[in-house]
C-alpha cells in the first residue's frame, strides 16, 4: 500500500505532540515533516519540545530537523495536518492552499465555510464526498473538540432529537498549554468560555446535516449551550436533555448508543475505536479520572422523561476532539480512494 506522506503545523504544542504520538509506526501514513515556531526552526524535534502527554518522544520523530509554516517547506507531502493556534492559523493556511496543498485543518477558521467539510469521521464521514469534485487543492476542518464529542454521543439518536440543551464541563487542556493560568482555575469553576457556546450550536447543526458542493442544509434543530471551564487536566463533559419525537424506554436509548457503527468501525482504520460509544452503567460515570477513553465517547446517567432523554457524554478533548480526529479522517480518506 502506497502510504499517505504528511507534515504536521504546530507539532510541539498538546494537539501536535498526539498528532506525533498516533502517527508513530502508523501502516499507511509517513510524516516527512514536522513544523514549528520560527525560533525551532531547523532544530531536532527532540531536542525543543517540551513533552507534556503520556508516554515518550516517539524513537522516529526525535531526530527531524523542524521546518518552517512557508508552503515551501511542505511540496513533498500529500496532505499536511495543521494543529495550530486559532489566532495564527488562517493566514498559514490560506498561502499552504494557495501553493496547492491539501490541508486537514484543527483551527476554527472557515470551520462554517459552505465550501469546506467539517469533519467527526463517524459522524458524517460522507460529506467528504463533496471533495471529488474538487480539481484543486482541498481544506477540511476538525469541529470544536466539544462539538466532537456531542455529536459522536448522539449520533444514533440525531433523527428523532427535537431540541437540544447542553450544559458542557470542560478541561483545562482545552484552552491550550499556556491558555488559563493556575490561578485563575485553581479551586474555581468559570461559567463562561469565550464563543464556545456559538461554535458547539452551529458546527453541530452542520456536521449533523447534509452536504453538497458549496452549500450545506443544516440539521435544523435548536442547541441551547452553557460552557463551563472546571478544573481537570483532560476530558470534556457535557450533560444533555434531548427532547425527543415520541416517548422512549432507557433500554431502546442504550442499544442505539451502544450498538453503533459507522464506515471507522467497517474499514477497521487503525485509529476508529472497536465501539465508538460505551455505555457505562455504573451510577457515579463517567469521569475523566475513570473512565476517559482517548477516541471513543463514554455515556452514563441515561434515563429518560417523558420525550426527554437525559445522559452524560465524556470525551478526549485532545485526542478525540482534535488529533485524532485528524488522523482518523484522514484514513477515512485513504479508505474511500480520496488519497
Amino acid at each position: 500500500m502506497d502510504k499517505v506522506r504528511v507534515s504536521i503545523l504546530g507539532s510541539t504544542g498538546l494537539v501536535g505532540q498526539w498528532m506525533v504520538k498516533l502517527l508513530a509506526n502508523h501502516p499507511f501514513i509517513e510524516v516527512a515533516a514536522l513544523s514549528a515556531s520560527p525560533g525551532k526552526v531547523g532544530q531536532r524535534y527532540g531536542d525543543v519540545v517540551k513533552w507534556f502527554i503520556e508516554g515518550d518522544v516517539p524513537e522516529y520523530a526525535r531526530g527531524i530537523r523542524l521546518v518552517s509554516t512557508d508552503p515551501a517547506d511542505h511540496r513533498n507531502v500529500d496532505v499536511v495536518l495543521s494543529a495550530l493556534p486559532n489566532e495564527v492559523a488562517e493566514p498559514v493556511e490560506a498561502r499552504l492552499l494557495e501553493a496547492g496543498l491539501n490541508v486537514i485543518s484543527n483551527a476554527s477558521p472557515r470551520r462554517m465555510d459552505p465550501n469546506v467539510p467539517l469533519i467527526n469521521p463517524e459522524v458524517n464521514w460522507q460529506h467528504l464526498e463533496v471533495l471529488r469534485d474538487f480539481k484543486g487543492p482541498w481544506l477540511v476542518k476538525n469541529p470544536n473538540c466539544t462539538s466532537a464529542i456531542i455529536t459522536l454521543a448522539i449520533k444514533p439518536l440525531a433523527d428523532h432529537i427535537r431540541e437540544l440543551y447542553i450544559t458542557t464541563l470542560q478541561a483545562v487542556s482545552g484552552a491550550g498549554y499556556l491558555g488559563l493560568s493556575y490561578l485563575a482555575i485553581e479551586g474555581n469553576v468559570i461559567p463562561f468560555i469565550k464563543g464556545e457556546e456559538d461554535k458547539i450550536a452551529a458546527e453541530s447543526n452542520k456536521m449533523l446535516g447534509a452536504m453538497g458542493r458549496g452549500e450545506f442544509t443544516p440539521w435544523g434543530r435548536p442547541v441551547r449551550v452553557t460552557s463551563i471551564r472546571v478544573p481537570v487536566r483532560y476530558g470534556h463533559m457535557a450533560s444533555i436533555f434531548a427532547v425527543m419525537d415520541r416517548e422512549y424506554d432507557v433500554s431502546e436509548v442504550k442499544q442505539a448508543l451502544s450498538g453503533f457503527r459507522s464506515l471507522p468501525q467497517e474499514a477497521n482504520l487503525p485509529t476508529a475505536p472497536p465501539r465508538p460509544i460505551i455505555v457505562l452503567d455504573r451510577q457515579d460515570a463517567p469521569q475523566p479520572a475513570k473512565d476517559l477513553d482517548h477516541m471513543a465517547v463514554t455515556v452514563g446517567r441515561l434515563s429518560t422523561s417523558g420525550r426527554v432523554v437525559r445522559m452524560v457524554a465524556l470525551g478526549d478533548n485532545l485526542v478525540r476532539g482534535a488529533a485524532g480526529i485528524t488522523v482518523l479522517t484522514l484514513e477515512v480518506m485513504k479508505a474511500i480512494k480520496l488519497l
